[in-house]
């Protein structure tokens, strides 16, 4: 079955939200939206924040889901979080990080977290 990337993108956010929840993480929104920005995960663990982006791919032909994340979405992602700080000022540690799962016939074969993204 070939999933478009729609698709792809929702079967990758379940996952990845099951995986955290797996790892004690609570999920306070999927899909949270600011403007044209949407978060994919919102989550706390350990009195941190975490703003979580996901990528999904089906195979390597274009790159590793991580490489396709670019400059202009990470920046777009920080304008969400500080509207979301500014709503919930009671969180005062926070992190973005990123999981890359690689699917094959709608299950994951990799999932690979980049934890406190720099950019």
């Amino acid at each position: 079955m070939n999933l478009n990337n729609k698709n792809k993108g929702n079967i990758g956010e379940a996952i990845a939200t099951n995986w955290l929840v797996h790892k004690n993480y609570t999920i306070l929104h999927n899909n949270w939206r600011y403007k044209q920005t949407e978060v994919d995960i919102i989550a706390t663990q350990n009195n941190c924040l975490h703003f979580v982006e996901v990528k999904t791919r089906t195979n390597t032909k274009f790159g590793l889901p991580e490489e396709s994340i670019t400059t202009a979405k990470m920046n777009a992602l920080k304008r969400a979080a500080s509207a979301y700080l500014e709503a919930n000022p009671q969180w005062k540690k926070i992190q973005f990080d990123v999981i890359a799962i690689t699917l094959k016939q709608q299950t994951a074969t990799e999932i690979f977290l980049i934890e406190d993204v720099y950019f």
